[in-house]
């Protein structure tokens, strides 16, 4: 009877840790990696289902690589997808089937655990199968969302499960500034763009008893307003509320000496982990990053020190 008391006394300090924290940020101009307005951003800490991000990218990406289309691949619900429990809003069955278009439309925009639990299990297993290889296919599937940590400098971030649940021995960690990184990656790929722009989308689970359809809504408020393309939001006890959101720009247009003119596109990234209030949080640094990054290039867009002041993340893929 103790051992189990202990348990649930780490687990709750830990929680507890995490939420002393406070609220991390950070505001950064896509395309120049220009670091406008932070705070806390290098703080490890849990990241809910901003996990998801990754989940999304490795699906896409897999797909990209194999050149499938999301909407002609059947994924199959997996007994261990039902086992993390927590809500299950599309009441998902083991054996239940959807394509995997709808599996990512219900993990990123309903943030659905067992959908993206189910995304990883299919995709995990087709990679194993292309490597000739056994094993779990969710653990190969989180193997490749940090082997992307790792291609694109997420330096503080560990994955330990596709979903973001603070699962016993599976709390995965990250920062502002990292999750950063990862949404400027994703937003490159416009078939995950595509997922994560939507307001809502209309989802199909063929089961035992026949055919269901649900309408899942995107989680992520601002979506649907004036120059919002996503990304994602998560809440969990321990990482509190959180959200990423991507706001774009008309390009800036100049004109050369030489008469041709140079296009130079504008995307900001807006991280909030722990925030108490992160929707209107979000609203109200998208002007306040605007300002910084007009005054940055008005100023000539001067560089002191581009490890602290530039955001750099690759393109390995």
């Amino acid at each position: 009877m103790i051992r189990p008391f202990l348990c649930l006394v780490f687990l709750l300090s830990g929680r507890l840790a995490f939420a002393q924290q406070g609220e991390a940020f950070m505001v950064v101009e896509a395309h120049s990696g220009k670091v406008l307005i932070a705070s806390n951003s290098v703080v490890k800490r849990p990241i809910a289902s901003l996990t998801k991000i990754a989940t999304g990218v490795i699906a896409v990406d897999w797909a990209d690589a194999i050149k499938v289309d999301l909407s002609q691949v059947e994924a199959v619900v997996p007994p261990s997808a039902l086992a993390i429990g927590g809500p299950n809003p599309m009441a998902l069955q083991p054996g239940d089937r959807m394509s995997l278009r709808d599996a990512l439309y219900s993990a990123m925009l309903g943030s659905d655990n067992i959908a993206a639990m189910t995304v990883a299990h299919h995709v995990g297993g087709e990679i194993l199968r292309a490597r000739g290889k056994g094993g779990d296919p969710v653990e190969a599937f989180v193997g490749e969302m940090n082997e992307l940590a790792k291609a694109i400098k997420l330096s503080k971030t560990r994955f330990r499960n596709p979903h973001g649940l603070e699962l016993p021995k599976q709390t995965g960690l990250s920062t502002a500034a990292d999750v950063a990184k990862l949404s400027i990656y994703a937003m490159r790929k416009p078939g995950f763009t595509f997922i994560v722009r939507q307001t809502d989308r209309q989802v199909t689970v063929h089961g035992i008893n026949g055919d269901r359809s649900f309408k899942v809504k995107n989680t992520n408020e601002l979506v649907g307003q004036p120059n919002i393309l996503g990304v994602k939001t998560g809440t969990t006890a321990a990482a509190g509320a959180c959200l990423s959101v991507a706001v774009e720009r008309e390009p800036l247009v100049r004109e050369k000496p030489d008469g041709e003119k140079s296009v130079t596109p504008r995307r900001l990234i807006i991280v909030l982990l722990n925030s108490p209030d992160r929707f209107n949080r979000a609203s109200a640094l998208i002007p306040q990053g605007w300002d910084a990054y007009d005054r940055w290039v008005a100023a000539g867009a001067p560089v002191v020190n581009r490890e602290k002041e530039i955001l750099e993340v690759p393109n390995p893929r």
